[in-house]
């Protein structure tokens, strides 16, 4: 059974960094393509950063150069590292593998204000 497991999420002032932690079981991340996306309320869902299994990273025009997303293959787990956070950076992040996309995990929120 896929589960994915966000963490890392929290309170950051704007400038700020945060560092988001997906720890993924069931599926080898090394071999999947794996996305970090967000959402607010009332708005879709929508992808900021993927790696694919080669190694690839794309990113939304709202994060480039901001974010950066990476994995740890030993421990089977991605991170978004998110930097010079503003207050429209603000949601709850997911994780998420093009392989199983209907599945999700809790989510971690990130806030950023003063």
């Amino acid at each position: 059974q896929v589960q994915l497991v966000e963490s890392g999420g929290g309170l950051v002032q704007p400038g700020g960094s945060l560092r988001l932690s997906c720890a993924a079981s069931g599926i080898i991340i090394t071999f999947n393509t794996m996305g970090w996306y967000r959402q607010t309320p009332g708005k879709e869902r929508e992808l900021v950063a993927a790696l694919t299994s080669g190694g690839t990273t794309t990113y939304s025009d709202s994060v480039k150069g901001r974010f950066a997303i990476s994995r740890d293959n030993a421990k089977n787990t991605v991170y978004l590292q998110m930097n010079s956070l503003n207050p429209e950076d603000t949601a709850v992040y997911y994780c998420n593998t093009r392989k199983y996309p209907d599945i999700w995990g809790q989510g971690t929120l990130v806030t950023v204000s003063s």
